[in-house]
């Protein structure tokens, strides 16, 4: 499908994109090349391809929720700059 210079610039202003006239030709060419591509789509035979609604009709192996603390703490508190037992020291702000 070719597009007229006449419809890349109503598309350009549709989309609030500003069009020198020098990019014309080149956004033209694009456009319809883009458009091209989704004609070749349309060539393809799916008619043996059941349709996909989406990727819901996976089931999911839902996994137990239970609360835990990562057991990474020792990681967690080696990036602490000081620390009195499993936790961090802050310095005193309110006297």
């Amino acid at each position: 499908m070719s597009l007229d210079a006449a419809t890349v610039r109503r598309i350009a202003r549709l989309s609030r994109i500003r069009l020198e006239e020098e990019d014309l030709p080149r956004l033209q060419g694009e456009l319809s090349a883009i458009l091209g591509w989704i004609e070749q789509l349309g060539e393809v035979d799916v008619s043996n391809i059941a349709p996909l609604a989406g990727a819901a009709t996976v089931a999911l192996r839902p996994r137990a929720d239970v609360i835990t603390d990562g057991n990474i703490q020792e990681k967690v508190l080696a990036n602490a700059p000081d620390r009195v037992g499993p936790f961090y020291t802050v310095p005193k702000v309110v006297e």
